[in-house]
């Protein structure tokens, strides 16, 4: 990630953390502006070009009822998602991932014999742990909430007897990838077999969209193992990735989230932010519909 892509992480973390905080009352433009130490022309284009749309806009994803209003419009039925093109190739604003699971045995013997490299990378949504093997990606987490030692401690704890290298260079090119949304990146998933089951059922969720914990325990044969899902997506080490955000109670509350609620919140509203502007884009030059 070059500097101005970290000015602009920045800028965006900030201005994301100030509208979260915020609550129900919103905040004006030039306020926010002023926050940023810019123009109030200068931010709106940044944030809409980051985001995809005004900050005015994007508070309205940040509404308590919002998880509600996705569960509404925006409900995946997994078991059909891939059949009507909604996860795959066809999940919107989502990176390819490529991605393997570390064996039975393997997991078992809690990362004994495994390299881990770990870095810390700038992203709008706090600091950013990643920690990936040669194969990729097996930890992603976000340290606003909690501070960065604890999180450190927190993927650690995974892995207790794996051997831990500080090395973000390594992990560059998928952490940038994975936090920039560009590009491809790889997964190297490490875990319990229920646990991966949970896992790869949320990677089911398209960009935008949300469904529930039962909907995912339906979907992996399992329709009674709804608090069992719920604890295996918590557990789950890859944030962002592997979509847990995007797993909402029946109720239409939002339900835990390991990172911090806010951070849940604030990646919901991005995505759904970044869903309607490619939406809106599409109906007014009549480009293909991905969906």
């Amino acid at each position: 990630m070059d500097q101005t892509d970290t000015y602009h992480y920045q800028v965006m973390r900030r201005a994301i953390a100030l509208i979260d905080a915020a609550g129900d009352a919103p905040l004006s433009l030039n306020t926010l502006a002023a926050q940023m130490q810019m123009s109030p022309a200068h931010f709106q284009r940044l944030f809409s070009t980051w985001v995809g749309v005004s900050p005015k806009r994007y508070q309205q994803y940040l509404s308590l009822d919002h998880a509600r209003t996705l569960l509404r419009e925006r409900f995946t039925t997994l078991d059909t998602a891939h059949a009507i093109g909604l996860s795959g190739s066809g999940r919107l604003h989502d990176l390819f991932l490529r991605w393997e699971a570390m064996s039975p045995g393997d997991y078992a013997r809690a990362g004994a014999g495994l390299r881990i490299n770990w870095g810390w990378f700038d992203s709008a949504f706090g600091p950013a742990l990643v920690m990936g093997t040669d194969r990729g990606i097996c930890g992603l987490a976000f340290a606003a909430e909690a501070g960065t030692a604890a999180t450190m401690g927190d993927l650690r704890l995974r892995w207790p007897r794996a051997e831990f290298i500080e090395n973000p260079g390594a992990l560059r090119d998928w952490a940038t990838a994975a936090l920039g949304m560009t590009g491809q990146t790889r997964l190297h998933m490490i875990g319990a077999p229920f646990q991966l089951k949970v896992w790869e059922a949320l990677l089911a969720i398209p960009s935008g969209h949300v469904t529930t914990y039962a909907e995912i325990a339906q979907s992996i044969g399992n329709p009674k193992a709804v608090r069992a899902v719920g604890t295996a997506v918590g557990r789950n080490p890859v944030g962002w990735l592997i979509p847990c955000h995007r797993a909402l109670r029946k109720s239409g509350g939002l339900g835990g989230y390991h990172w911090g609620l806010p951070v849940k919140r604030a990646m919901l509203a991005w995505e759904s932010a970044r869903m309607d502007a490619f939406m809106q884009k599409d109906e007014n030059f009549g480009e293909p519909k991905a969906m």
